[in-house]
């Protein structure tokens, strides 16, 4: 190799990092937001990744998705949220987290956000209305909120001597709590329940909800919808089988933990949906003219192993509108 030749390989090798690092900069980076733990969310990940291939974006390929996972920090939401504007990230994506939407919508006007809540998001103010959402936001709404009345109806109807029921709620997540509080007393008086508030938003801080109820001789436990407390599902079925207690979820990983029944729509088809509109932004789509999608399947899924563990009888009419028994 001659000494002109040695120069241009030289000037190409020192070249290459510098044009390898500009093409992982025009990599679009999407701000992932969720109220969950790592360790719980392996499914609800998989599942937006899958709905980034649906429309051909492959992480680490073509797309990088920056996860945050709060474990029920939401007090990190300003701060995070105004980190990711401040890098101008592509989209901010908060599948399953109302606190995560809300602060997103409050930090930028201009960044898409693609959320997945479980309240209206009309009421909300994330968007002017589902079919126009007119700014920045859309995403899906999984009415896990709107169908409490119906889940109250059912754990009725496995523990029908139940009369005293602790509602848990987790008080930093203030949307959820507002409309769980708003719904069920007239629910529970219809059914002739008496309801017991309960608040939680750390680990200790429901194993202390258990303790209460416990000493107050609580029949049953209605946990209100809350990304934090789906994270801690196992200290929930693990708690709920010590104490002997009859509880009802929002979503089935719930019940595939150990606890007793859920009601509710399928939280990994939310964040698969979520990837979807993801992809549809980064391909150009504009947000303001995606509509929200509703969820329209909701799901009935009981323990059974944990129902006669419990000395519940599962009448054979919940049998047959449960869309899933575990054994």
């Amino acid at each position: 190799m001659n000494r002109r030749q040695l120069i241009a390989a030289l000037s190409g090798a020192a070249a290459w990092p510098v044009t390898a690092r500009a093409q992982q900069a025009a990599m679009p980076v999407v701000g992932f937001v969720s109220g969950m733990s790592f360790s719980a969310s392996e499914r609800q990940a998989a599942a937006f990744r899958k709905g980034l291939s649906e429309t051909g974006y492959l992480e680490g390929q073509n797309v990088a998705v920056d996860y945050h996972w709060l474990n029920g920090q939401y007090d990190q939401l300003p701060s995070l949220m105004a980190d990711l504007v401040r890098r101008r990230v592509a989209i901010i994506a908060t599948p399953g987290s109302q606190p995560a939407a809300i602060a997103a919508k409050a930090a930028t006007t201009t960044i898409p956000i693609i959320f997945g809540v479980a309240i209206d998001p009309v009421k909300l103010g994330l968007v002017a209305s589902l079919a126009r959402p007119g700014g920045n936001a859309t995403g899906i709404n999984f009415f896990v909120a709107d169908i409490a009345a119906k889940r109250l109806g059912l754990l009725h109807d496995l523990v029908p001597k139940a009369v005293r029921i602790a509602l848990l709620v987790n008080p930093a997540n203030a949307s959820t709590t507002e409309a769980t509080l708003r719904d069920i007393p007239d629910a529970a008086r219809a059914l002739g329940l008496q309801i017991q508030m309960l608040n939680a938003s750390t680990s200790r801080e429901i194993e202390e909800a258990f303790a209460t109820l416990m000493r107050d001789r609580a029949d049953g436990l209605f946990v209100a919808p809350d990304s934090f407390f789906e994270s801690r599902r196992v200290q929930f079925a693990t708690l709920a089988a010590r104490h002997a207690i009859p509880a009802a979820y929002t979503v089935r990983e719930y019940v595939e933990a150990g606890g007793l029944m859920s009601y509710g729509t399928d939280l990994a088809d939310t964040f698969r949906r979520v990837g979807v509109y993801t992809g549809q932004i980064l391909k150009g789509a504009n947000p303001a003219d995606l509509p929200v999608i509703q969820s329209t399947k909701f799901e009935f899924v009981i323990n059974l192993q944990t129902a006669r563990a419990l000395g519940i009888e599962v009448p054979n009419a919940l049998l047959l509108v449960a869309d899933e028994t575990i054994e």
